[in-house]
This record gives structure tokens, C-alpha cells and sequence, in this order.
């Protein structure tokens, strides 16, 4: 059980990471990844992902204070989280507003 309660954070992210990164490749194959008009909109768009990843981190660390889960497991899972909100927030902005076909 020990064991199990170790690995399942990887399974977690794991599965998360391969699933968003799937996702970006048929995207890129397609020609069909967000593009954006203006620089900062692109640079936005660009950095939403690594974004929801350092926000899922920051709220995984102050989480990890208040409940008695470890660290380690919850910026893990943080990271994790945040990629795959990163993730739909990319795929919300890039449909959104103007953009180039």
C-alpha cells in the first residue's frame, strides 16, 4: 500500500504530461497551434502552459502546509495540475480574439 501511495503522483503527472504533450504534437502536425497578431499576445499565449505550471506548484507548496501530505507529492502533483490547466487555457486563448489562420 506504501508503495502504491508513492507512485501513484508519477501515474498521476505521468499520464497528464503524456496526454498534453500527444495533444501539442497532433496540434503542431496539423499546423493548427494558436497563433496570435500581435508579439504580446503570442508571447502570452506562448507562456500560458509554464505559467499554470508554476501557479500549480505555488498553490501545491501552500496546500502542502496546511494538509499533512508531503511536499515532494504535492508540487509534484502541483506541476502536473497546472500543465494540464495550463494546457486548456492555451487551447481557450488561442481560439479567442485574433488570431491568424
Amino acid at each position: 500500500m506504501e508503495i502504491a501511495l508513492i507512485l501513484l503522483p508519477v501515474v498521476i503527472v505521468g499520464g497528464i504530461a503524456v496526454f498534453v504533450v500527444i495533444r501539442m504534437k497532433h496540434k503542431y502536425k496539423k499546423g493548427t497551434l494558436g497563433k496570435k497578431k500581435s508579439k504580446g499576445a503570442q508571447n502570452l499565449l506562448d507562456s500560458l502552459i509554464p505559467l499554470g505550471m508554476m501557479i500549480g506548484c505555488t498553490v501545491a507548496a501552500l496546500l502542502s502546509i496546511f494538509l499533512p501530505i508531503s511536499l515532494l507529492s504535492t508540487i509534484g502533483l502541483g506541476a502536473g495540475i497546472g500543465l494540464l490547466f495550463g494546457y486548456f487555457a492555451y487551447e481557450i486563448y488561442s481560439k479567442k480574439g485574433e488570431s491568424y489562420s
